[in-house]
């Protein structure tokens, strides 16, 4: 190698550096690795038809990966944010509650929630959507829920 041990002991620490702000950034659910961010998260009616079109895709995406039985619907929007990079990015925090519809039945955008206290379920969930909806493209970034 033609880098003398002087200078890759000069690079190592700088390297070491350079990972551990990375780990610090990935920690950050706010902050997307290189992305050139065009506009920071601010607050946007849920009512904005891209929002809308993120909450459908977060819960189908959330009812795809469920061990549950029964669907689960948006009961009510918290929080919702958009951030411009190269996509539309969608912050949306909601509390979902299990519907009275099981899952091997398909989507039905129509299902009531549970009545019996035994059957019903809260959660609170944070999901961050990427959208190209010029591309027609979707990703769930992030998905976390706990019960309430």
């Amino acid at each position: 190698s033609s880098l003398g041990r002087g200078a890759m002991a000069r690079l190592y620490p700088s390297l070491l550096l350079l990972v551990a702000n990375m780990v610090l950034v990935s920690r950050d659910i706010r902050t997307w690795g290189w992305k050139n961010v065009v506009r920071e998260f601010k607050d946007i009616p849920e009512s904005y038809v891209y929002v809308q079109q993120a909450l459908w895709f977060a819960m189908k995406e959330y009812n795809k990966a469920s061990k549950d039985k029964y669907t689960f619907k948006v009961v009510k929007v918290l929080k919702s944010q958009e951030q411009v990079t190269d996509s539309l990015d969608y912050f949306l925090e909601v509390k979902i509650g299990r519907t009275m519809c099981k899952k091997a039945l398909g989507d039905n955008e129509n299902c009531l929630l549970q009545q019996d206290p035994e059957m019903q379920k809260m959660l609170h969930c944070t999901f961050i959507v990427l959208t190209k909806p010029w591309l027609f493209e979707l990703t769930l970034q992030k998905k976390h829920c706990k019960d309430i």
